[in-house]
């Protein structure tokens, strides 16, 4: 520390509004992936505490501490005495994501095979663990490849794929949990859309999170044993911390062959974190902190695999809005707070309180801002001739939402659900191309934005590409998979009816393919967009 500029001020009163963002996003984060384990999907929480929340926030720790580390190591070799760490934390649209389509069914899945629910709980955890391996490896490649990517595929794709998920997975999910409290939750809403969304601040620049979520669970317990509260109060959870340590095993490898199945959701949620990282150290230069693209992406891989391998089933991230953290006034010490509050909290046990202590409801409007905040950027990082293209992206995650929801016995029968996936008619069953639509959404929302913002540009033969490599992630079942639970095939060896899927998807895409091929022949294709009335 001794060779390090000593006028840099790396930590100031800012850090204090920097770390109640940046801890209450991750908290919130760790809430939901509780909350949809244990109470949609049933899952035991003793395994969500004690082995898949310590691994999990010791990538946090790991990765905010390297970003405090680079904040003082770019300190001193530009001199420059107001630094501000880049903020890292568990992403927000892959962990909602993980939890309701790959964690939650696969538990679910488990039990159905005969599994007890330990057991069932169990393998799911290595399952995740699995998932994050790979997501690290593949985030590890794509760090040094990150901007190609970036070129190639449009951002219509990139980023319409992203504002899917958060329209529906992020953005409506909370939304259910605010109004499942209505006045607890509007509350917290309106704190959260009067200062970060309206960007009016509040008396004295009090910490906007932290009034939402102080205001919000005071109001919980104080109106909990009146009746106004909505839904059952069930009191204050007792001080019971759920230890665990964050030890390296090889537990992933029992859930590696499982995990494989889900590896179409897998790389595409490594894929926009490392996109974002790109463009978040993009915003991180332009506003006067030029870090190493690719040492920020590096960190977030490693940070990624060493979470997977201690058990841990989040990726973290570096998160949009170091800008804003500057202006906040916050240095270094933010992130060094954060990561120690979250990397011991989810060792020691109190991470988990805090979960039970704060309801959804008060923690939910966080998230439906980062919700606004990612579609709401999609359009405007987008050309707006892109929209419909962006738009057109959403459909998928959409229809993942609704195969979630269907596919829950306790919404649907079992017996019924499977009776309406085969049920005849004219068409092929809604059921089944609603399910098929949904399997492997990310990546089919990466490549319909993608190709149909090609197609706006007038590149008809690289649509066309697209629509040939969709063809043929459908045909194995990587994409629009015709089984409920998203397995990838070989379409010969389905039975006959369900073959329809991989075989007349397949034919569809390479026809529409084919006519825009011939149609990139004709003058008309070459001719520019028209203007909007």
């Amino acid at each position: 520390m001794d060779s390090l500029p000593k006028r840099y001020r790396w930590f100031a009163l800012g850090d204090l509004n920097g770390f109640f963002g940046l801890m209450f996003d991750n908290l919130t984060v760790l809430s939901f992936l509780a909350g949809i384990l244990v109470f949609v999907f049933k899952f035991p929480a003793d395994v969500v505490y004690t082995r898949m929340f310590p691994g999990t926030a010791f990538g946090v720790l790991f990765g905010d501490i390297v970003y405090t580390w680079m904040a003082f190591r770019l300190a001193k070799k530009t001199g420059n005495t107001e630094v501000t760490a880049m903020p890292l934390g568990l992403d927000t649209p892959s962990t909602i994501g993980i939890a309701l389509v790959v964690l939650g069914p696969a538990f679910v899945g488990l039990k159905m095979e005969g599994m007890s629910e330990h057991d069932a709980a169990m393998m799911t955890w290595y399952i995740g663990m699995a998932t994050m391996v790979m997501i690290g490896v593949l985030k590890v490649v794509f760090s040094f490849i990150g901007q190609w990517v970036q070129r190639v595929v449009p951002q219509a794709g990139l980023l319409g794929s992203l504002a899917g998920i958060g329209l529906a997975l992020i953005g409506l999910t909370p939304l259910v949990d605010v109004l499942g409290m209505p006045i607890v939750g509007m509350i917290s809403l309106g704190l959260i859309l009067y200062t970060l969304v309206a960007r009016i601040r509040l008396p004295k620049n009090f910490p906007s999170v932290f009034a939402a979520i102080f205001i919000g669970t005071a109001l919980y317990y104080m109106l909990g044993s009146t009746g106004w509260m909505g839904g059952t109060y069930a009191g204050a959870p007792s001080i019971d911390l759920h230890f665990g340590l964050p030890t390296p095993t090889l537990g992933f490898l029992d859930g590696f062959t499982r995990a494989l199945k889900y590896l179409p959701i897998a790389i595409p949620f490594g894929l926009l974190t490392v996109v974002g990282g790109i463009n978040v150290t993009e915003s991180a230069r332009v506003a006067g902190d030029d870090y190493n693209t690719r040492s920020i992406l590096l960190t977030e891989a490693i940070a990624t695999l060493i979470a997977g391998l201690c058990g841990g089933v989040a990726q973290s991230t570096p998160y949009i809005g170091q800008p804003a953290y500057k202006r906040m006034g916050s240095r270094a010490g933010y992130t060094l707070l954060t990561g120690l509050f979250i990397g011991l909290g989810g060792i020691l046990g109190y991470v988990s309180f805090f979960v039970e202590l704060i309801p959804r409801a008060v923690l939910a409007p966080i998230l439906i801002f980062v919700a606004l905040d990612i579609v709401v950027q999609s359009f405007l990082a987008c050309p707006p001739r892109h929209a419909p293209a962006v738009a057109f992206a959403f459909f998928p995650t959409i229809a993942r939402l609704l195969s979630i929801k269907l596919g829950n016995p306790d919404f649907v029968p079992t017996e019924n659900f499977n009776r309406l996936m085969t049920a005849p008619g004219k068409a092929l069953p809604e059921l089944l191309v609603t399910v098929a639509l949904g399997n492997g959404f990310i990546l089919t929302a990466m490549l319909w934005g993608g190709m149909l913002a090609e197609l706006i540009d007038r590149r008809l033969k690289v649509a066309a590409t697209y629509l040939f490599i969709l063809a043929g992630l459908t045909f194995f079942g990587i994409i629009h998979s015709a089984s409920p639970d998203g397995v990838m095939y070989f379409p010969w060896t389905l039975d006959a009816f369900t073959q329809k899927i991989p075989f007349q998807f397949a034919v569809a895409y390479i026809a529409f393919g084919l006519m825009l091929v011939l149609f990139s022949f004709t003058k008309e294709s070459r001719e520019p967009m028209p203007e909007h009335d």
